[in-house]
């Protein structure tokens, strides 16, 4: 079930239930990949609530991997990436961490990306978007 509005009373907090409605319309494809969130005005009017609740909400969803920002542009849905699959090869290991600037901008991510450092026993290390890869064991 979607939520469609925010209350004030509730212990989850505010941002956090704006979050939901818009997880919910991006879920049920009212919003679709690619389209531009409402202005933080409108959404600040639309559910009651303060900008900086709509700020944070966005950053969440952003962190999340479901929206980005445009500098100029507004918020968009971020479109659906395809995995490809990644060996983790005997004798190496997998960090989860959020990348370095040098990273993000080589990999060009989005803000809230993780990525996925994979090391060999000898110290090499390859750096692979979390939302683009998923790890399969190989002997």
């Amino acid at each position: 079930m979607i939520i469609v509005s925010v209350d004030p009373r509730s212990d989850r907090a505010v941002y956090r239930q704006v979050a939901d409605i818009l997880r919910g319309l991006i879920a049920d494809g009212t919003i679709v990949p690619g389209a531009l969130l409402p202005s933080e005005k409108q959404l600040a009017d639309t559910y009651g609530v303060g900008r900086d609740a709509v700020r944070q909400a966005i950053g969440l969803l952003r962190a999340e991997g479901l929206a980005r920002t445009i500098r100029g542009e507004g918020t968009q849905v971020r479109q659906p990436v395809e995995r490809r699959p990644v060996p983790l090869l005997p004798r190496t290991h997998a960090i989860a961490r959020m990348p370095t600037e040098h990273e993000r901008a080589e990999l060009d991510l989005d803000e809230g990306v993780p990525v996925i450092a994979i090391r060999t026993s000898k110290g090499h290390e390859d750096i692979h978007p979390a939302d683009t890869v998923y790890l399969v064991a190989k002997d």
